[in-house]
């Protein structure tokens, strides 16, 4: 039979359905994050619950698989207790002759319009490690960064 007349299924013209990506790397987390993962877990299992539709449901599925990995992989991030910056820590730092107050946290925390970078940032990497009143390199500058301040989050 000539393929001009064969039957096509439906499925055949839909776009392979991928795993979200997992960073690569520890999944370093403050205790915040932990508490973070444990509810979207359960945002999740309720809305697959809840889904009506096959594809939705699906999709919900992809999204819990994801979120499952990311809790049972979640190590709690030692807050380091030297006055050194590290991630669970906020600081305060001069950039650009601006102050701005940031929050290093792990990658599923990270939410940059709140102040929160994620540990794996290059603006954290260049900070962690550093003490108040020293200065860091960034985008290839020279005492581009001073910390002015470190302090632990809260809860």
């Amino acid at each position: 039979m000539s393929v001009a007349f064969r039957r096509e299924s439906d499925e055949e013209h839909l776009e392979p359905k991928f795993e979200r990506p997992i960073a690569p790397g520890p999944n370093l987390v403050t205790a915040r994050g932990l508490k973070m993962l444990a509810q979207k877990v359960c945002e999740v299992e309720a809305a697959v619950d809840a889904a009506t539709a096959d594809a939705e449901r699906d999709a919900l599925k992809r999204e819990l698989r994801y979120w499952h990995t990311r809790q049972t992989t979640a190590e709690l991030a030692p807050v380091p207790q030297d006055g050194t910056v590290g991630i669970g820590l906020r600081v305060t730092i001069r950039m650009n002759k601006a102050d701005r107050t940031i929050e290093i946290v792990g990658g599923d925390e990270a939410d940059p319009v709140a102040g929160r970078i994620g540990f794996q940032a290059p603006l954290a990497q260049a900070l962690i490690g550093g003490e108040v009143g020293e200065r860091a390199e960034f985008n290839g500058m020279e005492d581009a960064i001073e910390i002015l301040a470190i302090e632990t989050i809260g809860d």
